[in-house]
């Protein structure tokens, strides 16, 4: 754990401010929910909580699947990091923050579709990997954006195909229903 050297009291009803400066580094934006945790030496760890998260071990068998069904490598996010990969080395990618190009992609709640003849519309998902989504669809769940799922370009030269693009919706919307459950 890291000492940030910033001191906040509680106020007479329990609250605790959590500094401006923490909740941009950590993307923490109003309404998003904390989960709580303490030990026996006293301390209290709040840690955002990621509904996807709760299922990375079902996203994965299902990103398993999809990559062996489109033979194209599977990334599934929370609406922060990676949570499942299938396809290429998941060291590589697992755990790694989204980049603010993806984050904005969920925010409208569209499908992305690479296109060829358009190159400079290239989506790097995420950050510090030079790899690019050939098509990113939001989980959606409860009316609330939980992640994506994404296939990723295995070559920078191909548009997606229509079956590409449903089978990735498909998969979204399939997240999103296991979530509501």
């Amino acid at each position: 754990m890291k000492a940030t050297g910033i001191v906040r009291r509680i106020d007479d009803l329990g609250r605790v401010v959590i500094p401006k400066e923490i909740r941009r580094t950590m993307r923490i934006r109003e309404g998003d929910p904390l989960e709580i945790f303490t030990d026996n030496d006293g301390e209290v760890i709040f840690k955002k909580y990621s509904p996807i998260g709760e299922l990375s071990n079902f996203a994965t068998q299902y990103a398993d699947v999809l990559y062996k069904t489109g033979g194209l490598a599977v990334v599934v996010c929370d609406r922060d990091h990676v949570v499942a990969v299938s396809g290429i080395p998941k060291k590589e990618l697992l755990e790694r923050r989204v980049s603010p190009q993806l984050e904005e992609l969920m925010e409208q709640r569209k499908t992305f579709v690479f296109n060829a003849s358009n190159p400079s519309s290239k989506l790097q998902p995420v950050e510090g990997v030079d790899r690019y989504a050939l098509v990113a669809a939001p989980i959606v769940s409860v009316g609330d954006v939980s992640g994506v799922v994404m296939y990723l370009a295995g070559d920078a030269t191909t548009s997606a195909t229509d079956v590409e693009v449903k089978l990735v919706q498909t998969a979204a919307a399939f997240l999103g229903k296991q979530m509501e459950e």
